[in-house]
Order: structure tokens, then C-alpha cells, then sequence
């Protein structure tokens, strides 16, 4: 599965940048310390201004790497099950918000070739009606695009959690410093230029599906279809001198 699913809809949940620093032997020093993941806790929207800012650990290797977080988290077994049972899950909802836009689209059409032929109070009942389902439309599609926009974000963070672990040990383990998000193009994001060369996205993938045992799930839709090959373009020819002789 691909992120289409994620841009079909216009709230589609979008990462921040996401910045690992990984350490083999980082120390707390709080009261009671807590093993250390590596990872900034993501501050809370009640959180007070004066708050501590979250230490982070950083690594003892030298190399830095990359991942896109958005992409590892979708191709994952377990993102891609979740994923495709939201859709289906929102497919009801879907439907119902083609009816009521196909029934709105016939108003508007009924009014527009029949306004003119319509006494004052018809048309204005039809206006009315227009209008009043207009905005029951307008409301359905902001609480679909809310609801679906907040169950993403669950199966986003939910995998998210687990997967954490998974990058801090796979950086630890291959000797890098830091590890920084990709999802984002510049300029969304400050990383102007990187090589493919350090990016882990596949790697923690299999390495999340191998610890989750989440098996792949089927492909939805089926199997594709074979692309339809292009017809040649003619190729042109060249006219053969002629050995005729005038008469």
C-alpha cells in the first residue's frame, strides 16, 4: 500500500520532522531514572511554557542517516493491514456523501434549467432547499474528514510508538549519530540535500515486520493489471530512387 490513501483525503496526517539522536549509554538525571529510548517525547498541547526541555541522547557514532517516517509506518505489514481496514471501514460514510452531494448536484441542475420558468415562491423553495442541504453537506464532509483524519493519526502513532525502539537499536547498531526524518520536502523541512546512501527506511521496515510477525496482507483490488504496451510510433521511410527511365 502507498500513500495514496493518505492524500485522498485533505486532512491527511502530516509528520514533523523527526530527529533520533542515539546513545549506547545515555544517564538520566532525574530521580528515577528510565531507560533511555532515544527519542524526544512529542510535548503535550497543555504542556506549560516553563516546562524542562526534554534531554536528548545523543550517539557515539559519526554517521548520519535518514528515514522517511511516513513511508516506513505505511509500508510496514502491520500499516498497510490497519490502513486498508480503514478505508474499508470508511467506505460506508463515503458512499452516503456521494448520495447526498448526487442529490444536491440535482437541485442545483433542476434549478438552473427550470429557475426561469418557476413562479416566485417555487423558486424560492428550491433555493431554500438548496441551501439547507447544502450546509448538511458541507458539515458531513468536515466531520468525515475530522474523523477519518483522527483515526489515521492513531494507526500513525500507534506504529509509530513500536517502531521507535526499532530505529534507536538498527542506528545503534550501524554506528550512527543521529538519524532524521525525510517525510517532508524542502522547504517544509530543513534538510536541503541527502544521498540514499544512508537511509534506513527499508531496512526498519523489515525489521519491524520481522519483530511485529505481522504477516503481508493482500494486495487490495486484486492483482494488477499488465500495463497496455504503446503502439510503436511508424518509423518513417525512405523512397527508393526511381531507375526508370523517361520516355
Amino acid at each position: 500500500m502507498t500513500s495514496k490513501f493518505l492524500r485522498s483525503l485533505p486532512a491527511a496526517v502530516v509528520i514533523s520532522l523527526f530527529v533520533v539522536m542515539i546513545s549506547a549509554s545515555a544517564q538520566t538525571t532525574t530521580a528515577n531514572p528510565k531507560p533511555a529510548t532515544g527519542l524526544p517525547s512529542a510535548p503535550s498541547s497543555g504542556a506549560a511554557a516553563s516546562s524542562a526541555p526534554t534531554t536528548i541522547a545523543t550517539g557515539s557514532g559519526t554517521r548520519i542517516g535518514t528515514i522517511n517516517i511516513e513511508q516506513a509506518v505505511i509500508n510496514t505489514n502491520e500499516g498497510q493491514r490497519d490502513f486498508q481496514a480503514l478505508q474499508k471501514k470508511l467506505e460506508p460514510k463515503q458512499s452516503e456523501l456521494k448520495s447526498q452531494n448526487d442529490e444536491l448536484e440535482s437541485l442545483q441542475k433542476q434549478l438552473q434549467n427550470q429557475g426561469d420558468k418557476l413562479n416566485e415562491d417555487a423558486r424560492a423553495t428550491l433555493v431554500k432547499q438548496i441551501e439547507t442541504k447544502k450546509k448538511s453537506f458541507d458539515r458531513s464532509v468536515q466531520d468525515a474528514q475530522e474523523d477519518a483524519q483522527n483515526q489515521q493519526k492513531e494507526i500513525f502513532q500507534r506504529i509509530l510508538q513500536k517502531m521507535a525502539p526499532v530505529i534507536v537499536k538498527h542506528a545503534q547498531d550501524s554506528g550512527f549519530a543521529m538519524i532524521v526524518d525525510t517525510s517532508n520536502p524542502w522547504p517544509q523541512s530543513p534538510i536541503l540535500w541527502y544521498g540514499e546512501g544512508g537511509d534506513i527506511t527499508k531496512a526498519v521496515v523489515d525489521l519491524y515486520n520481522t519483530q511485529s510477525g505481522v504477516p503481508a496482507p493482500a494486495p487490495a483490488g486484486g492483482a494488477a493489471k499488465p500495463a497496455v504496451p504503446k503502439p510503436a510510433a511508424p518509423k518513417p521511410t525512405t523512397p527508393k530512387p526511381t531507375t526508370e527511365q523517361p520516355k
